[in-house]
């Protein structure tokens, strides 16, 4: 298994209905045993995971190119407001300034009201 905390990016796949598998490389953090990841909440990924929670994730570069063994894993949308402030504590403190400019270039769009945090459990 990765030592996920020095790992920038990973490859969260989900299913769609069919079966097929849909690989996206994202940002995450690890947060008590979980990692998190944060989503426009109409996002494929999202509605996938809320269709089923099958997921595998694996370690990868930033175009998505994968550098590590695939994992199984469980995928859910988080809803719990200690939990969503968790994740993003959690995501801030691994991405820095990168995360400070994504939010608040999403807050001036108005697009961060609009996010859905994922929670996966391997």
């Amino acid at each position: 298994m990765p030592d996920w905390n020095r790992e920038r990016y990973l490859s969260l796949r989900t299913f769609r209905k069919t079966g097929v598998a849909v690989d996206t490389p994202v940002w995450f953090a690890e947060h008590l045993g979980k990692l998190y990841v944060f989503s426009a909440k109409d996002a494929g990924k999202v509605k996938r995971i809320r269709n089923s929670s099958k997921a595998e994730v694996a370690a990868c570069n930033v175009s998505g190119r994968v550098h590590g063994d695939w994992q199984s894993a469980s995928a859910s949308v988080v809803d719990s407001a200690s939990s969503v402030e968790a994740a993003y504590t959690a995501l801030r403190s691994k991405y820095g300034l990168q995360m400070w400019l994504t939010d608040l270039m999403s807050k001036l769009s108005g697009r961060y009201h609009q996010r859905a945090i994922l929670e996966i459990e391997i």
